[in-house]
């Protein structure tokens, strides 16, 4: 177990403010820099603010802001009280709002001036507090609470009583998850948790690396980069999320040697840059990616950076890495260091390699992964049982210990006895030449099981002709896995971390536009052999 100096936020700040006190920490999109000095300068004063406002260790700051200095400060200045950091994704509102600030259980929010008018019909349980960022205060009436403006966030850093003493298994934070399949999880996540998570992501980063984020701080990808940072004394630029029309000219501009990761469809929007002589002289030295593909390979030489791959989640703490530049194409890597993983059965047995399992998860160090979801028991009980924690997530190892993602359980689709791994038909499917995105669920079959559709989203100045996908399908996939329902949308729904929002489309399932290839006459079955 390290020492709290060694992976507490506020005695981390305060180390490198110390010790490198004119060295850059942060850069922010509209230009300010901070060194650690005054970085640690601005943390103390948001949190005399805070103090101020009633915070105290262990309680909960709701944290509603777009990426940038004012977020920043929520989340630092709430941890150097000891307080409880719970951001909020900025795409939540309606009934997905209010259970995010019911479940949280928090008494003060930090909400940015673009997002109040969301407020006005919530149940905002237990807040009593509403301080607006980044813009006047509206005049709105919120259930009965007053808004404070942004100015009671400046706080005198003399005036910052003592500190709480706190300890790496204490709880930095609460994590909702994307809410792709059902209403967020808060995930409780300690102070060793994102060091931790921090450290196996981007352990190869040293104190003269600066990492570009783009990816947001109410995602766990968003604050582990930023507390890898932390650890290692290093700097980073923060942005408002990722564009590919601006992304080489931040990593240029900008002196950005490692960016936050490359997630399912970034790396993809990169690659479809026109080619340009001087495309190797850039800074970028190492990414964290996934997949890797024979593309992502393609991408890290064409820009000369070596990447690192491997699994997480927000409940743990990068089980699965694989070596630098593997070539082991869709492997998440094997086990580090500290953790054990298994793959079982519904009944947690443990399956042969080559056969498909849950992965299921343990640490040698207590506090590594999430204690459970706050202020939900059974949820946290389900995912613990048997000691072991349960991922969700089907996956497949090699004879040579490589561990291979097939799908989240629930993705899973039957159909006609077989089960099927929607992954793999999203992989045939994106392998046409118009498909830009796909996405593979089930919809219901009168007789019990299910049928298998698809979503697709074309090229840039393609257009995907349903007939054709699936001729170019049929000998690609076994029958039994090929659609029998293709949407083409213009883009498919996502959630701001990238991730493509299946409950949406299973929700909106066969639509009037969906195209029927059984309707157009094409039946797929078994071959028989004699």
């Amino acid at each position: 177990m390290p020492d709290r100096e060694q992976c507490v936020l506020g005695p981390l700040l305060d180390h490198w403010a110390t010790h490198a006190p004119d060295r850059v920490f942060a850069v922010f999109e509209d230009g300010v820099q901070w060194t650690w000095s005054q970085a640690r300068e601005e943390v103390r004063g948001a949190a005399q603010a805070l103090q101020a406002l009633g915070v105290s260790a262990g309680q909960k700051v709701l944290s509603w802001l777009p990426n940038g200095k004012a977020a920043f400060l929520a989340w630092f200045g709430s941890n150097y009280l000891g307080a409880i950091y719970v951001p909020i994704n900025t795409s939540y509102r309606g009934n997905l709002l209010a259970h995010v600030i019911r479940n949280s259980g928090a008494r003060l929010m930090l909400c940015h001036s673009g997002l109040a008018d969301r407020l006005k019909d919530v149940d905002l349980a237990d807040l009593d507090s509403i301080v607006v960022v980044g813009g006047d205060v509206p005049d709105i009436a919120v259930g009965g609470r007053t808004l404070l403006p942004e100015s009671v966030l400046r706080g005198d850093p003399q005036k910052l009583n003592g500190s709480a003493g706190i300890q790496p298994w204490d709880t930095h934070g609460i994590i909702y998850t994307s809410g792709t399949t059902g209403p967020s999880k808060g995930v409780l996540t300690s102070y060793l948790q994102v060091w931790t998570t921090g450290l196996a992501c981007y352990g190869y980063i040293d104190r003269d690396d600066r990492m570009l984020i783009n990816l947001p701080m109410f995602h766990v990808g968003g604050t582990t980069s930023i507390y890898a940072v932390l650890a290692r004394g290093a700097s980073f630029v923060l942005v408002d999320g990722f564009d590919s029309r601006n992304f080489w000219s931040q990593i240029k501009g900008l002196g950005c040697t490692t960016t936050a990761g490359l997630i399912g469809v970034m790396a993809e929007f990169l690659a479809k840059a026109e080619p340009s002589p001087d495309e190797k002289n850039n800074p970028l030295r190492m990414v964290t990616l996934a997949p890797v593909t024979p593309q992502t390979v393609k991408l890290a030489e064409r820009y000369d950076f070596s990447y690192l791959t491997g699994f997480n989640m927000t409940e743990v703490s990068v089980p699965l890495i694989a070596d630098i530049n593997t070539r082991a194409f869709g492997s998440c890597g094997k086990p580090r260091t500290g953790v054990q993983c298994r793959l079982v059965d519904v009944n947690d047995m443990e399956v042969a390699d080559g056969e498909a399992g849950e992965l299921i998860l343990r640490t040698d160090l207590p506090w590594a992964m999430t204690t459970g979801y706050n202020g939900m028991p059974e949820a946290t009980a389900k995912a613990w049982r048997n000691g072991w924690f349960h991922t969700g997530d089907v996956f497949r190892k090699d004879a040579q210990g490589n561990f291979y993602f097939v799908d989240r359980a629930k993705d899973a689709i039957r159909r006609r006895g077989e089960n099927i791994s929607s992954l793999e038909v999203e992989r045939e499917v994106m392998a046409h030449p118009s498909v830009l995105e796909a996405a593979a669920i089930p919809v219901p079959n009168p007789a019990g099981e299910d049928e298998v559709m698809v979503i697709v989203a074309p090229k840039p100045g393609a257009t995907i002709d349903p007939m054709d996908l699936v001729q170019f399908l049929i000998p690609r996939m076994a029958h039994f896995m090929v659609p029998r329902y293709v949407r083409i949308l213009p883009a498919l729904p996502k959630t701001p971390t990238n991730k493509v929002q299946k409950a949406e489309l299973r929700k909106e399932a066969v639509t009037a536009d969906t195209w029927d290839r059984e309707a157009a006459g094409i039946v797929l079955k078994r071959e028989k052999f004699r």
